[in-house]
């Protein structure tokens, strides 16, 4: 879809299904199952939606999914499911090959995320997309290196740090111009070193929120917080000053794990806000994966 001379696609590495008191937390079940399908083994669906950009002659790749490097029980304990191939499928549709990416832009580098920056090439992990540089916030990087309890069951070296030993990672101090229609902005709270991707042209604005919001209902419910961040309270404040851009600016926000609201509009109504789907966005969804249930 074009917005002016800057273009982009929604590219899937699959979907998984977890445990909902991931993604929920504390939010009770009868509050969430009102807006979001629960499995009767407690699961719910979240999508691995990544995106390319196509801004000033440069190919950028926001966030890789899982990847193909996880053994058949990681496969399994995710309940990863990928109908319609894996991301490198997704993009080969587009006509992009590896080797056409010039950038890949990492919201942070939670395996979900990332897992797909690096393959193996024989017994070697070497850089899924050869020419690429690599960009993540310098403080995500650390976190990562660094893995505590909480964080060393979803950090792990094989999806970075053969990219920095092939001088492929650059990091980054605080909010990144990529080209004048891309930016990376720093919204911390699910990580420390959690960035976001702005997207702008002359007449349209957009928001690819990563980890910001697991789904479009925690974009609009402040209070609505993921067991899996780490710095909760931030999260909330993050959200705030981005929803009070996303009304300003009228913004598509776009939802990495959300297979039912990908891309939305925050409104405000009689001091509500709500989230609405988009219905110009359908060309951009229609190739995403549908399949809200597992497979048995």
């Amino acid at each position: 879809m074009r917005f002016g001379d800057l273009e982009i696609d929604l590219v899937s590495d699959g979907m998984v299904w977890l445990d909902a008191g991931g993604p929920f937390g504390l939010v009770p079940r009868e509050l969430f199952q009102r807006v979001f399908p629960l499995q009767p083994d407690n699961t719910v669906p979240m999508s691995l939606t990544c995106m390319l950009v196509r801004s000033r002659g440069k190919k950028i790749l926001i966030d890789t999914g899982l990847g193909t490097k996880r053994k058949a029980e990681e496969r399994e304990r995710w309940r990863l499911v990928r109908a319609e191939g894996d991301l490198l499928k997704a993009l080969a549709k587009l006509g992009i090959s590896p080797q056409d990416i010039d950038i890949v832009i990492n919201t942070h580098l939670h395996t979900d995320h990332c897992g797909g920056n690096t393959t193996y090439q024989g017994d070697a992990i070497v850089a899924t997309f050869p020419r690429a540089e690599y960009w993540v916030q310098r403080v995500e990087w650390a976190e990562a290196c660094h893995p505590d309890a909480r964080t060393r069951g979803t950090y792990f070296d094989e999806n970075f740090g053969p990219l920095m030993e092939e001088g492929r990672l650059r990091l980054l101090h605080g909010d990144t111009e990529v080209t004048d229609q891309v930016h990376c902005v720093v919204t911390p709270g699910h990580t420390q070193g959690h960035q976001s991707v702005r997207l702008h042209t002359e007449s349209w604005d957009g928001l690819y929120l990563g980890d910001m919001a697991t789904y479009a209902v925690h974009f609009a419910r402040t209070s609505w917080l993921t067991a899996y961040d780490v710095l909760p309270l931030e999260n909330v404040e993050t959200k705030k000053r981005w929803q009070r851009w996303a009304i300003k600016k009228q913004a598509w926000l776009f939802l990495e794990h959300d297979p039912l609201m990908p891309v939305v509009h925050l409104v405000e109504r009689e001091g509500r806000k709500d989230i609405l789907p988009i219905e110009a966005a359908q060309p951009l969804i229609d190739p995403l994966p549908r399949q809200l249930q597992p497979l048995e």
